[in-house]
C-alpha cells in the first residue's frame, strides 16, 4: 500500500492568505489538529493549532504571523509504514503527501490510516489470535506457520514486537479458527511459550480497547 492510495479528497489545505479563524475552523469541522499550508501547488509547511491559539489576532492572513513552519510529509509512492512511523514519531492528525517537486497532492487522515492497519491485520476476519515469546534467536516464521498449517489453518496475518533489554520476540498471529486448543498445544510440544490465546468475543475486546488506548495516545 502507497501512500497516494491512502489520500483523503475531503480535507482542503491552507492557503497563507486564509485567517487564523478560518483555519481553526477548518480543524474543528474536520477534527484534526493539524493542517498543510499551500500556494500554487507547493507545498509550505504543516501548521498546528497549538500554534494558531496562541496568535493574538485571530483575524490576520497564517502567512502573516511568525510560525514555526515545519515541513513533515511522505512523498506519494512511500509505504504507508512511513506514514505510520511520522504519526507515531511526531503525533500528527494528519501526514501531508508530496510529489518529488515537493508539490502538494493531499493529506492522509488517521481514520484512513487505521483502516489499512485493520486490514492488513486481517482483525475483521473471523479467527483466532495466539501470543507467542519467543527467543530472537530462535525465531522462525517459516515454522510458526508450518505448526499453524500442520493443524489444518491458516496464519491470516503475523506481528512481531522485539521485547526491549530480555532478547525475545513478541510474537502475535491472527488465524482463520476460533477453537485453538490444538494449535497452542502443538506449540507447546514445540517449547514455544505461549502468552495470551483469544476466542472470537475476546479479540473484540481487546481490539476496541487497544484501538481507544490508541487514539487517546494520538490525543483524539
Amino acid at each position: 500500500m502507497r501512500a497516494y492510495e491512502l489520500i483523503s479528497e475531503a480535507i482542503p489545505p491552507l492557503k497563507t492568505s486564509d485567517s487564523i479563524d478560518r483555519a481553526l475552523e477548518l480543524m474543528s469541522e474536520y477534527k484534526v489538529s493539524h493542517l498543510p499550508i499551500v500556494n500554487d501547488a507547493q507545498f509550505l509547511g504543516l501548521v498546528s493549532e497549538e500554534e494558531l491559539l496562541e496568535a493574538e489576532d485571530a483575524a490576520r492572513a497564517v502567512g502573516d504571523i511568525q510560525l514555526t513552519y515545519y515541513r513533515p510529509y511522505v512523498q506519494e509512492n512511500d509505504h504507508y509504514f512511513e506514514v505510520i512511523r511520522l504519526v507515531s514519531s511526531l503525533r500528527l492528525s494528519c501526514v501531508p503527501v508530496v510529489d518529488e517537486e515537493k508539490n502538494y497532492k493531499g493529506c492522509i487522515l488517521l481514520d484512513a490510516l487505521v483502516y489499512e492497519m485493520a486490514r492488513l491485520s486481517a482483525v475483521n476476519e473471523p479467527g483466532g489470535v495466539i501470543t507467542l515469546s519467543v527467543n530472537s534467536r530462535d525465531y522462525s516464521a517459516s515454522e510458526i506457520t508450518r505448526i499453524v498449517e500442520s493443524n489444518n489453518a491458516l496464519v491470516l496475518s503475523l506481528l512481531t514486537r522485539s521485547k526491549p533489554g530480555n532478547g525475545r520476540i513478541e510474537v502475535v498471529l491472527k488465524l482463520n479458527r476460533e477453537n485453538l486448543k490444538d494449535i497452542v498445544s502443538s506449540f507447546h510440544r514445540y517449547q514455544y511459550e505461549v502468552i495470551d490465546v483469544f476466542d472470537k468475543s475476546a479479540i473484540e475486546e481487546d481490539l476496541m480497547d487497544r484501538f481507544d488506548s490508541f487514539l487517546k495516545y494520538l490525543d483524539i
